[in-house]
């Protein structure tokens, strides 16, 4: 029997919802999923940021060196995020924008998902002024 005003071309559309909720909801999950995990890898590169540049800094103190400033930026990676992330710093004297500096680099793991990746694809650098 056809209700009045409802149309010749009209099918029975009972359980359409369910399958509109999955393919929608399925789609915010990932969405959403996407969004924590570059939240993540943002978080990870400030770390790293943070951990070279305040490495450099501790390292041209009067009485420390290259050497202290790779131990500090590593002890500080491993407190923050984990010690796999600290497996790959270096530090040295160079010149940046013409003056001399203490460069900590970080290269580490990006992680693609959770803080599981590639290794050394995620690098970053530290400077800090050495005192004449």
């Amino acid at each position: 029997m056809r209700l009045p005003g409802s149309g010749w071309g009209r099918t029975d559309e009972r359980g359409s919802a369910v399958v509109d909720f999955v393919l929608v909801g399925g789609l915010l999950t990932l969405f959403f999923l996407a969004i924590v995990q570059l939240t993540l890898i943002l978080h990870v590169r400030n770390t790293l940021i943070d951990a070279a540049a305040s490495g450099a800094r501790y390292g041209t103190l009067a009485d420390r060196g290259a050497e202290d400033a790779k131990d500090r930026t590593a002890q500080l990676i491993g407190v923050a995020l984990n010690q796999e992330f600290a497996t790959d710093v270096t530090a040295g004297e160079a010149a940046y924008h013409g003056v001399r500096t203490l460069e900590v680099t970080v290269r580490a793991p990006l992680p693609v998902i959770g803080l599981i990746g590639p290794r050394a694809v995620l690098e970053v650098k530290g400077h800090a002024a050495i005192q004449p």
